[in-house]
């Protein structure tokens, strides 16, 4: 059952500061409104480095036969599809979304591609798995942590369902370290992003608030000490196209 929230307690949805209790209901508003789109706005948007930085999360991550893999935020099914076919038939991955549009994109994807056997879907609330302790060798989030109400709490609910030895890998936009860089993708992503969402999807309030959420989301370090404070150990992360987005490693030991 879900612990209620204080009535009182706020957050931030994009720059705007909402009750907590609304956020997860705003933030499924948004990804209704752009699910049909999802993948050729991340293309455009991302001018295709998107794939670079799932790419080499793949790599990192090194998923063998046999292991079982946790997508979250899963989304359309990029990483699951990868991940799906490293496992094998001994194996498994499950999908795991808390947006039911984005669930079912990625759900006919896959099908349509011949993904089937090893993978299963499930909508569920990072901060609140309903998995058993240690079910995963892996769990990936890729550019849906900031989107998250609590996200410490999703981080230990993360840990909680992490396989002893199991890894949690956080892909995420980040703050760049490139000082040139900064002015550049402010730019970009508080001005063109909008109106290129209105232009391909007919909805700019949508990519405002994505990119709006960028910029509230933990830099770099502040985020590896949030894995840390999960219980995570041997935390690390890799900046990625200049700090842009990173991707966050941490063990459950």
């Amino acid at each position: 059952m879900s612990a209620a929230r204080d009535p009182n307690e706020t957050t931030h949805f994009g720059f705007q500061q909402v009750p907590a209790s609304e956020k997860a209901e705003r933030v499924g508003a948004v990804f209704d409104s752009v699910a049909g789109r999802y993948d050729l706005m991340n293309d455009l948007m991302s001018l295709g480095i998107h794939r670079i930085w799932k790419q080499f999360t793949i790599q990192v991550a090194n998923v063998r036969p046999g292991q079982r893999v946790l997508d979250l935020a899963g989304g359309t099914g990029d990483l699951t599809r990868a991940f799906s076919k490293k496992v094998g038939e001994t194996g498994g991955v499950v999908l795991c979304d808390i947006n039911a549009s984005m669930l079912d994109v990625g759900r006919r994807r896959l099908t349509d591609q011949g993904i089937a056997g090893n993978v299963t879907y499930v909508q569920a609330n990072a901060e609140e798995l309903p998995f058993e302790d240690g079910s995963f060798d892996l769990i990936t989030m890729a550019f849906g942590l900031r989107n998250v109400t609590d996200k410490q709490r999703a981080l230990a609910s993360m840990r909680r369902v992490l396989k002893p030895g199991g890894a949690l890998l956080v892909l995420e936009f980040s703050h760049p370290t490139v000082p040139l860089l900064k002015p550049v993708y402010d730019l970009y992503s508080l001005s063109v992003l909008p109106r290129l969402g209105k232009l391909v999807t007919g909805d700019a309030d949508s990519y405002q608030y994505l990119a709006e959420s960028i910029r509230m989301h933990p830099d770099q370090e502040s985020l590896q000490g949030m894995l840390e404070t999960a219980g995570l150990e041997r935390c690390e992360y890799f900046n990625l196209t200049g700090g842009i987005v990173a991707l966050h490693r941490g063990f459950r030991l």
